[in-house]
């Protein structure tokens, strides 16, 4: 049985070209997943793999739908061969169950390997050189330094609660806590 497995990173996306491809090539069952490449607790590919048995072949439209680590690309296709199940590759033509297919396997593998850590390696760069530049990734910050003044005259004033203060600021009471020297246990919280 020709089994295909078809995977996009999030909902932003669509399964319908590798559908497309995987019926093209005869797939008889699809396992359709949205999914992170780099999670290790994707359900439907852990289905995929207890269903197949003997003589089956898993097929998928590119490897890195599978998995983008070289390491899990490999123990798949070492574990699918053990169990004499064959693994093929649409896009980069790749069927384990010939040797020449394993060897572009192993080959193909360490190529998205070494992709992936050179646009780690780059973000990585990035943000360094952001920082230094002064800019800050994440969200911006709740309370300005005005607000955090505001709240800080509200609270000693006495007349409103952590709480009324924080929604007058828009803002969580545990953003408000943090901003303020103490915490919660703060004098101008207790206020």
């Amino acid at each position: 049985m020709h089994y295909g497995y078809a995977r996009v990173s999030d909902a932003s996306q669509n399964h319908d070209l590798q559908l497309d491809a995987l019926r093209a090539a005869g797939c008889e069952r699809i396992f359709v997943e949205t999914a992170s490449g780099t999670r290790s607790d994707r359900a439907e590919l852990a289905k995929l793999l207890e269903q197949a048995r003997a003589g089956d072949s898993i097929v998928c439209w590119r490897l890195d739908r599978i998995g983008r680590s070289l390491r899990h690309l490999i123990e798949i296709a070492e574990q699918l061969q053990h169990r004499g199940i064959a693994l093929r590759s649409l896009t980069e033509s790749i069927d384990t169950s010939t040797p020449s297919g394993r060897f572009l396997f192993n080959i193909l593998g360490a190529l998205g390997q070494m992709e992936r850590e050179i646009i780690v390696e780059r973000t990585r760069a990035g943000l360094i050189a952001a920082t230094a530049r002064g800019r800050r990734g994440g969200r911006p910050p709740a309370l300005d330094e005005a607000k955090v003044r505001a709240a800080r005259a509200m609270l000693t004033s006495g007349t409103m609660t952590a709480a009324e203060v924080a929604r007058q600021l828009g803002c969580a009471p545990s953003t408000l806590y943090r901003h303020l020297p103490g915490g919660r246990s703060s004098n101008v919280a207790a206020g």
